[in-house]
């Protein structure tokens, strides 16, 4: 099992942009990854996800034509470019692995996961 370090989190007004990027370390085999979110008092929420190949990605309806994840291979890193960003972003972002993942916005799918990052935005 490998692990996987996020960065790029921080604090921009609404309507600004962000990218975070995740490190996947030490992972032996193909990979899907992706990422979630999870703000206080709230569950854990699928944002994003890019499976093993790059093939196919989706997105949670809230960040649908504003997000999109991306992933580089050479480097084994996971990007999450953020548009349009609102307020209702704020929450730490956490990046997620797993050879095999269920569905994919439940977070139980994942077996692996970062530290988190936070973003914040403000009105």
């Amino acid at each position: 099992q490998g692990q996987l370090v996020e960065s790029g989190g921080g604090s921009v007004q609404a309507g600004g942009s962000l990218r975070l990027s995740c490190a996947a370390l030490g992972f032996v085999s193909r990979i899907s990854m992706a990422w979630f979110r999870q703000a206080p008092g709230k569950e854990r929420e699928g944002v994003a996800v890019i499976f093993s190949g790059g093939a196919y990605t989706y997105y949670g309806d809230s960040v649908q034509g504003r997000f999109t994840i991306s992933q580089d291979s050479a480097k084994n890193t996971l990007y999450l470019q953020m548009n349009g960003l609102k307020p209702e972003d704020t929450a730490m972002y956490y990046c997620a692995a797993d050879h095999r993942p269920g569905n994919w916005y439940q977070a139980d799918s994942w077996n692996s996961w970062g530290q988190g990052t936070q973003v914040t935005v403000s009105s």
